[in-house]
């Protein structure tokens, strides 16, 4: 009778907003509940979610092999074109409730980094539609993975607009890596502008790529950079994301300090696992921003 409760008030709400804010938390802790009622098991499985999956609690217990084996059948369900009118419904459901982009209709975390790129979170549709009108000419996907329904359909609408989407891979919570920094250079200076670089929220890896591209590209003193490193954008320092920060410190401290170049610095000094060794993240911030916030 609960579900069924449940399910007559969210018949009723006139948006896709309404229903992700309604419905995502039930459907991502308790899928086996709400399998029991019929139109609650289409969408479980329209999402990507099996009814006993309950991916956020489990996953962390099982077996590395295993959960990689679970990616690379996530990676290879969505990272195909869509097919029919089920299909879609499928990747819309899971970029809603699973991709928690549900939140993104309402705020995407557009900024401007300088003339000629922006950032963002992950764009639906609609929105991409909208960059298109504004003269964006290439989307810069950093998140990788190709692991949920946002994939599919931002890849089909960049296609029909005629947007190049290409890939720029970074991650939030481990050192940068030396060969992706030192690639930067040459990645920049072919991409097509006015461009768009987005990860999941806007916060961690576009506020690091953002920064990159203006010390690489632009010749941007490093603490003008780390602006686009800020809680202004959703990133906090304190938290394991803030290894990034402390990517940057440390080349202030190593590098420019001693007049070393920052390229330079990343092909002959720095230390990816001393760095990782170093960092100490706060609980606190890591609690906000891994269990409530649910960040990639």
């Amino acid at each position: 009778m609960l579900i069924r409760q449940r399910w007559a008030a969210i018949a009723k709400s006139a948006a896709w907003g309404n229903l992700g804010r309604f419905f995502a938390r039930w459907v991502e802790f308790c899928p086996t509940r709400a399998s029991r009622c019929p139109r609650g098991r289409a969408l479980v499985r329209a999402g990507g979610l099996e009814p006993d999956n309950r991916t956020l609690v489990i996953n962390r217990f099982l077996k590395p092999e295993t959960r990689y084996a679970r990616r690379m059948a996530r990676i290879a369900r969505w990272d195909q074109p869509i097919q029919g009118g089920l299909g879609r419904l499928r990747a819309w459901t899971n970029m809603l409730l699973v991709d928690h982009g549900v939140f993104r209709l309402a705020y995407l975390n557009k900024h401007r980094v300088s003339e000629r790129l922006w950032r963002s979170a992950q764009p639906a549709p609609y929105q991409i539609a909208r960059l298109k009108a504004e003269g964006v000419r290439t989307i810069v996907n950093l998140r990788g993975g190709r692991e949920h329904g946002s994939w599919q359909l931002q890849k089909e609408i960049c296609e029909r607009l005629g947007i190049h989407l290409t890939e720029f891979i970074v991650r939030s919570r481990g050192a940068p890596d030396r060969d992706t920094i030192l690639s930067a250079v040459a990645f920049f200076d072919r991409l097509e502008y006015p461009a768009v670089l987005h990860c999941k929220s806007g916060a961690d890896r576009a506020g690091f790529v953002a920064a990159l591209y203006l010390i690489v590209h632009e010749g941007k003193p490093v603490a003008e950079a780390l602006r686009q490193l800020s809680v202004r954008f959703g990133h906090f320092r304190f938290s394991k994301t803030g290894i990034l920060d402390a990517f940057f410190d440390r080349y202030r401290a190593e590098g420019e300090a001693k007049g070393i170049p920052f390229l330079a610095w990343v092909e002959t000094i720095y230390d990816p696992e001393a760095l990782e060794r170093d960092f100490k993240p706060g609980f606190w911030s890591n609690v906000l921003v891994d269990r409530v916030m649910r960040r990639e």
